[in-house]
């Protein structure tokens, strides 16, 4: 029976196969447009995928710029820390930490450590942590002579400046307290409490000169630091812990630019536990935390989304570009001179400016302790060239109206002193300036000498491109006023 129906079998099979290759008429053309469908389809939804995954990143780049911005001074101030501490004993503008570190003398033009250094005040600096008790800061009787101390919390504000202005100038003491202290002080002393339990003091003596070097470092050796617990007690300060690994040769803001995202994120976490920012600004620290950043915790980016992780990873670089264009527009433009923002010191909300001017003028002062215009061009809105003669003419009775004092410097287009036959490199209100009879005062600023009859009054310039920084020390503050903008700074005029 088998035998019979095994040639029918085959064939039906055979048939069968046959078959399965035939096609009906316009099938071909019906499968071509299905898949066409399906692959524009995939398309579609690739597109989207991938348009929906850029507008991740994009918006984490921008979260991520936005954290910089806010976070930079923070963070500068602990490179700054890190760097200028990381000594055994004072020594030039570096201290271990609770101690002062003197400028003994003014740098001259071979100086290129700090740019637009100045040649008004020496300084006393110090890093404060008040995380294991508060620190008592003395002062000498600087009899009549201007000085200032201003107290620079971690974001960058000023929360006290004691000084001339503020304090007068007779012998005193302050005990600097952190955030979370609290207890009794001893007879005869000034609370001065910190926002956060870092701090740096950035004090500034007026020095009319080398000659008056002497004067002045009797009144630095008189500012001493001292533990709460030690004060009035013998007291001598520790040596301090240096890090052999810590980077002492790059400036803190190219140590800045070269932070990876992740290394700045995680920097700034750290600083935040130990330094948190005011209580009104807890919803910014909820969006930190959206994009990982949470205060004592390390930032890990392998937890995030990988498109928030890939946007974020350009943030510090955009943040830079941002703030350093943003530096050359820093301030109102008066007559060509720009004239800083008067939030200096205490920026409130505006993380903008506290960002730039950390990053071109860490330790600004308070506007009320001093203002510093700077200029580029002449009254013609041209560069200023030591190509070209100028003058800068005060009316009579129009010069800066301070109560302390006030200078102009000369600096390169790289913003450091110009070497000159004369070794000066500013004119200061204290020197023998030579009034006009009509009582006004022009400042002759060339790269040649204008003869020794004009010399008194003689600001040396770059042969080539240079720029002038006014100094108002302790600026009035009622009309004319640079504060209220009552007085302006006069233009910078060519000679033909």
């Amino acid at each position: 029976m088998a035998s019979r129906y095994v040639p029918w079998v085959a064939a039906a099979v055979l048939i069968a196969l046959a078959g399965c290759g035939e096609k009906k008429p316009g099938a071909s053309a019906a499968d071509a447009a299905q898949a066409q469908a399906e692959a524009a389809s995939a398309a579609m939804a690739k597109a989207a995928a991938e348009a929906a995954a850029q507008a991740r990143q994009d918006e984490a780049l921008k979260a991520g710029v936005e954290a910089v911005v806010y976070g930079l001074p923070l963070v500068i101030m602990d490179i700054t820390r890190e760097k200028i501490t990381n000594v055994a004993k004072p020594e030039a503008f570096a201290a271990p930490v609770n101690q002062f570190a003197h400028v003994r003398e003014f740098p001259d033009a071979s100086f290129k450590d700090v740019v637009r250094a100045n040649v008004d005040t020496l300084y006393s600096s110090a890093f404060l942590d008040l995380s294991a008790e508060p620190m008592v800061l003395s002062v000498p009787d600087s009899k009549g002579r201007y000085y200032l101390m201003p107290l620079m919390d971690a974001w960058t504000n000023i929360f006290a400046s004691p000084g001339k202005r503020t304090t007068g100038t007779r012998a005193g003491h302050f005990v600097v307290t952190g955030p979370g202290w609290a207890g009794e002080l001893p007879k005869g002393v000034t609370e001065l409490k910190s926002p956060t339990n870092m701090v740096w003091l950035i004090g500034r003596t007026q020095t009319n000169g080398p000659k008056d070097y002497a004067a002045v470092h009797k009144i630095q050796d008189g500012y001493k630091l001292t533990p709460l617990s030690a004060f009035g007690k013998p007291y001598t300060a520790p040596q301090g812990t240096v890090d052999p690994n810590a980077d002492m040769k790059t400036p803190p803001v190219e140590q800045l630019q070269k932070m990876s995202s992740e290394a700045f994120f995680n920097r700034l976490a750290a600083l935040l536990k130990n330094n948190p920012p005011p209580a009104s600004e807890a919803p910014l620290l909820d969006k930190l935390k959206a994009i990982g950043i949470v205060p004592g915790e390390k930032f890990d980016a392998s937890k995030l989304d990988p498109d928030v992780a890939k946007g974020l990873e350009k943030s510090v670089a955009v943040a830079m570009e941002k703030l350093l264009a943003a530096s050359k527009e820093t301030g109102a433009p008066v007559n060509g001179w720009r004239v800083p923002p008067m939030v200096l010191g205490n920026f409130g909300s505006d993380y903008g400016a506290r960002a730039v001017v950390a990053l071109i003028g860490l330790g600004a002062n308070l506007p009320a302790d001093a203002v510093y215009p700077s200029v580029f061009v002449d009254a013609d809105n041209q560069p200023l060239d030591g190509a070209h003669k100028y003058v800068i003419r005060f009316d009579k009775d129009a010069t800066p109206p301070v109560n302390a004092f006030w200078s102009i410097t000369m600096y390169t287009a790289e913003s450091f002193f110009v070497p000159n036959p004369i070794n000066r490199y500013a004119v200061s209100s204290w020197m023998p300036l030579k009034k006009n009879k009509d009582g006004s005062l022009e400042i002759v600023v060339q790269a040649e000498s204008p003869g020794k009859d004009k010399e008194s009054n003689w600001l040396p310039a770059d042969p080539k491109s240079f720029n002038m920084t006014l100094r108002m020390y302790w600026p009035t503050d009622k009309p004319p006023s640079i504060l209220d903008g009552s007085w302006k700074p006069p233009v910078v005029t060519k000679l033909p």
